[in-house]
């Protein structure tokens, strides 16, 4: 399988993934967004500008259609405003093949101000780490009625709630 890894490249996932003959591809998608739109206060703003947009698309998700099959979105798409966002998706959805799945999390607590960013590391068939990066505003809180808008365009959609406050989403092309 070929696998887009949008949460940066980290030798544990590499490994496990390679370990099963998967092909993996790695976009550190945060950090994409930080070099467009900067930080702070213009963050979100600078994101619903068509322009800024516009150039962030075209060096973001350059993937050929129906290359992958399988997405870990993990928690990027909580740090993506409207209508950034929705294009955002349309793509992830063209990159997908069919049948194909992606995973995204989502903080649960709808009412912070700040969440806790992560990175994501694959250590073996049961285990997931998360490694804190630090704290940054959510562009929307998200509950499962906005979660299933967000994915109407999909096949199927699954939530699984963890002991952590993430809400976990599996979704099939």
């Amino acid at each position: 399988m070929t696998i887009l890894d949008l949460a940066g490249a980290n030798q544990s996932t590499v490994t496990f993934l390679a370990s099963y003959g998967h092909r993996l591809y790695s976009d550190d998608l945060l950090a994409q967004m930080q070099d467009h739109f900067g930080s702070g206060a213009d963050f979100y703003d600078n994101q619903r500008d068509a322009i800024q947009a516009a150039k962030f698309m075209k060096s973001a998700l350059t993937f050929p259609q129906e290359k992958f099959d399988g997405v870990l979105v993990w928690d990027r798409l909580q740090f993506l405003a409207s209508p950034l966002l929705e294009t955002v998706m349309a793509r992830l959805r063209t990159v997908l093949r069919p049948g194909s799945s992606l995973l995204a999390v989502f903080h649960a607590e709808e009412n912070s101000e700040t969440i806790p960013t992560y990175t994501y590391k694959i250590a073996d068939t049961r285990t997931l780490t998360l490694a804190p990066k630090g704290r940054r505003k959510p562009a929307q809180a998200f509950n499962n009625r906005s979660l299933e808008r967000l994915f109407q365009d999909f096949q199927s959609v699954k939530f699984f709630l963890t002991r952590d406050h993430l809400r976990e989403v599996i979704v099939r092309r």
